[in-house]
């Protein structure tokens, strides 16, 4: 896949929960050659050290020209601008509307993955009319005619099949997806990930849907149908699906459609110790982890084999130790693959692998 220059628009949100769409982009893509990041806030530091700690020469930057400027710094002339938000509702919020004609005017391609089509705003299409420009709309619905109905085809697929579910919406389910999937990638084990929203797409996941652009109808058909379709197409040792929002979430009950359509053999839990409420509903406590496993495997009638933990507002000093006291209280292995790698995660997997074969 060849990549396209562009430019990330993440303007009060990078390092946030409402940046993870740019957050992806920064630590993996296989879509974009990203140039910068806007986010005035951060302006001259790099992107990936206020992610992870870990230098990936992706400037953070005040705005467009200055990203335009950093672009040329680096021998390369960017073509696409990249909304890498992703709030609550995935509105498109008014200056990031001004972002986007800005870009349009300077003849940029424009992807966003946002509920508010900037193919329907009829100043923005005018504008990328006039200056010959694409708007591509990632979260836009797709016909009904292309859309696959549930069939039970998912029982023909003999790859082990992966779930990354979570507690919470935005806490690392397809951070960790991706990792693992590498990780067993690097030991010789043919791994393939299912996208199952806008990010993924945007990193270039060969097999991926948009789950919250589809009717509901056809929701679990599209899961089974993806994941179908990269068994048919790969026959991979594993396949490695993202999860998406969270089974008791009030806003973003996600995992039902995925245990359901995908019928995943073993499920990952992703789980941030330090977030008690809710992503953006501080009135919802989260409940505990414990009853989230027991939920999952009830409606699942699978295992969750281990835990994979977002280390936000932890003591990184001290992560070695929290693992353990956690795998000790939960009986199950607890990772953190963000911090570490999924080299263990990784190996977890083909242990199960080999049982099953």
């Amino acid at each position: 896949m060849k990549k396209d220059p562009a430019i990330v628009y993440c303007e009060s949100a990078f390092n946030t929960p409402n940046g993870k769409t740019a957050h992806g982009l920064v630590r993996f893509t296989k879509r974009y050659e990203v140039l910068a990041v806007i986010d005035s806030r951060y302006a001259g530091k790099d992107a990936g050290e206020i992610l992870d700690r870990v230098k990936k020469h992706i400037p953070l930057v005040n705005d467009l020209p200055e990203a335009l400027a950093a672009a040329q710094m680096k021998n390369s002339a960017a073509t696409h601008f990249v909304i890498g938000l992703a709030p609550d509702g995935g509105k498109l919020d008014p200056n990031a509307r001004q972002a986007v004609i800005e870009a349009v005017k300077h003849g940029l391609h424009v992807d966003c993955g946002l509920h508010d089509f900037l193919s329907e705003d009829q100043q923005i299409a005018a504008l990328a009319r006039d200056h010959d420009v694409r708007l591509r709309d990632i979260r836009k619905p797709p016909s009904r005619e292309r859309l696959h109905f549930f069939s039970g085809k998912i029982e023909e697929v003999t790859s082990l099949k992966i779930a990354v579910l979570g507690t919470d919406s935005a806490i690392g389910k397809r951070t960790t997806a991706w990792l693992l999937v590498h990780g067993l990638q690097e030991k010789g084990i043919s791994a393939e990930m299912i996208g199952t929203g806008q990010t993924a797409w945007m990193q270039g996941a060969e097999y991926s849907i948009v789950e919250d652009s589809i009717v509901s109808d056809f929701l679990t058909g599209e899961i089974e149908h993806v994941v179908w379709k990269a068994w048919h197409e790969k026959k991979p040792d594993v396949l490695v699906i993202e999860g998406q929002g969270s089974l008791l979430n009030p806003a973003y009950p996600g995992g039902f459609e995925i245990i359901a359509g995908g019928r995943p053999d073993l499920i990952i839990i992703q789980h941030a110790p330090a977030r008690k409420t809710y992503d953006g509903f501080p009135a919802y406590t989260i409940q505990p982890l414990p009853r989230q496993i027991e939920a999952v495997e009830m409606i699942a009638g699978k295992p969750v084999i281990a835990v994979t933990l977002n280390h936000e507002h932890l003591d990184l000093t001290s992560l070695d130790l929290y693992i353990q006291s956690m795998t000790g209280t939960l009986g199950l292995p607890v990772f953190d693959v963000l911090a570490f790698g999924a080299s263990d995660l990784a190996g977890l997997i083909i242990s199960k692998l080999i049982k099953q074969r």
